[in-house]
């Protein structure tokens, strides 16, 4: 068997075979032509590179990139469309050398339905925020009182200075004034280019952003603070989660002002993304320097490959953090679920639990705001969201704030740090609403500061 698998891998050289990109397939039925995307499969191979290939010669598929993973093991390959893919996912697990293969998924990032636009949102008012102009509204809003992340900062000169929070999401606005100065290098997993940038989702020319711009709903989730044309454009399924990326960020940004942000787009404008794109980015992640990994998103199977790169992560010290979903439903989704996942619930601005949110089964770890969340939103304008997309990024920048105490912070002290939280009458969602002071106190306290 060995013989005939270096047989194989010599055949692949003499041929030139190389990684590629996934081709499709051409059904020419009659005078119609039709183009059909081939099957994405996520394929861990113990024999490596040369391994994968050998099996693709055999079986028919592309090999199309590594996704990353610190043992070269773990690859995206592609089948033509008219194999039905239960059968050779079958074929495949029998070859020598694969571990386990899975279907690519697509996620969605979602949002719940929006609500009237906040007061707050609209209070322009301009005050510094450390070395930064930003709207009034953006700081005083109602979900940061809550979280207390005033008096954490000046009590306990926590900030997340020397942090970096990665946030896996629809990429990130670069020439938002607000956050520019704190990004650092990223990816676009979706185009395989250098950057994590969103704005090449939609064209300058496309839309015209105007002094007199007013509060408008752009998609079910977002209302911003755009003019109508911007409006007119931006509402199409085509653009159902243009500026998440960059909605998540600011909301970083409000708790951990000082941290880093490294944008990593796995989603396009539409919302939707590959479970592959998402393991690169777990692992792109780990590998350049995030201490905190932000994912507002859910799968709604468990994911095998998705489980082992959070376990990497973690044991490399990042703390990972996802939203626990929208579907206002007492149900697992994924990675909220794993458990080396902080999970986070979204609550109202009076401390009840948001309809819409899951609570998890069993209980989430924890809830944060996440109704009328006032952030930064592409072309340097404001917008307010609703969803457990944006609780997420309120304990992923709490996180930073655990780290920026001691760099000894890891997944199992953030747990427990966080854990110290806002009792609400909502058992549902775990230790109760976050609370920025009392989880830092408590991590302080763990160290032996005073």
């Amino acid at each position: 068997m060995k013989r005939c698998l270096w047989i194989l891998i010599a055949l692949i050289a003499l041929v030139g075979a190389n990684v590629a990109p996934a081709g499709a397939q051409i059904l020419s039925l009659g005078s119609n032509t039709t183009t059909v995307p081939p099957t994405r499969i996520v394929v861990r191979d113990s024999l490596g590179l040369s391994g994968i290939k050998a099996t693709c010669l055999v079986l028919n598929c592309t090999v199309v990139r590594g996704l990353g993973d610190p043992s070269g093991q773990l690859f995206l390959i592609t089948t033509p469309s008219l194999l039905d893919p239960v059968t050779y996912l079958l074929k495949l697990r029998l070859q020598l050398g694969i571990v386990d293969a899975e279907i690519d998924q697509v996620i969605h990032t979602s949002g719940a339905s929006a609500g009237p636009a906040p007061s707050y949102l609209t209070d322009k008012v301009p005050v510094t925020y450390y070395g930064a102009t930003v709207w009034r509204g953006y700081v005083t809003q109602t979900g940061n009182q809550l979280i207390q992340t005033d008096p954490t900062h000046s009590i306990f000169n926590v900030a997340g200075s020397g942090v970096t929070v990665a946030v896996i999401d629809t990429g990130v606005d670069p020439t938002n004034p607000v956050l520019q100065n704190l990004l650092v290098s990223g990816y676009d997993f979706t185009r395989n280019v250098d950057g994590g940038s969103e704005k090449a989702d939609v064209s300058q020319s496309t839309v015209a952003v105007l002094d007199q711009a007013k509060p408008a709903q752009v998609n079910q989730s977002t209302v911003a603070v755009l003019d109508q044309s911007t409006v007119a454009v931006l509402d199409s399924s085509q653009y159902a989660a243009f500026g998440h990326g960059t909605i998540v960020a600011g909301i970083v940004h409000l708790v951990a002002p000082q941290a880093k942000i490294m944008p990593l787009k796995s989603f396009q404008a539409d919302g939707s993304g590959y479970s592959s794109d998402i393991l690169r980015a777990i692992y792109y992640a780990a590998k350049n320097g995030a201490k905190v990994i932000n994912m507002s998103f859910s799968y709604s199977t468990s994911s095998p490959e998705l489980e082992s790169a959070v376990n990497y992560a973690a044991s490399k010290g990042v703390i990972l953090v996802a939203s626990a979903g929208n579907d206002g439903k007492q149900v697992l989704v994924y990675p909220g679920a794993l458990k080396n996942v902080i999970d986070v619930a979204s609550t109202t601005n009076t401390d009840t639990v948001s309809k819409f949110s899951n609570y998890g089964a069993p209980p989430v770890w924890l809830a944060a705001p996440g109704e009328a969340v006032v952030t930064t939103y592409p072309w340097g304008t404001y917008a307010a969201g609703w969803g457990t997309s944006f609780s997420a990024p309120f304990a992923s920048g709490a996180a930073a704030l655990l780290v920026n105490v001691s760099q000894k912070c890891n997944q199992s002290s953030a747990f427990n740090a966080l854990a110290h939280a806002q009792w609400i009458s909502a058992p549902q969602v775990g230790n109760g609403r976050l609370d920025t002071y009392q989880a830092v106190q408590a991590w302080r306290s763990a160290l032996g500061l005073h």
